[in-house]
């Protein structure tokens, strides 16, 4: 699966009743690379899929602080 966007990741994380809304976007996104860690650790994504989820979410988390910031 390609994962390009923070909706592709909570898609996966869905697959595993998993479902993100704390309230603020920061937090959801925040919440996700938690569970995206515990589900590599279980072995339920490889390493591939680890890494390129880690950088969407990086980039999600940073375009959401300039966001929130007024840049």
């Amino acid at each position: 699966m390609k994962y390009q966007n923070f909706f592709d990741v909570l898609e996966l994380l869905k697959k595993y009743d998993t479902y993100v809304h704390v309230g603020k976007r920061l937090w959801d996104i925040e919440f996700a690379a938690l569970e995206i860690d515990n589900m590599w650790r279980s072995g339920l994504i490889d390493n591939a899929d680890y890494a390129k989820i880690k950088l969407v979410l990086a980039h999600e988390q940073e375009v959401e602080v300039k966001r929130e910031r007024g840049y």
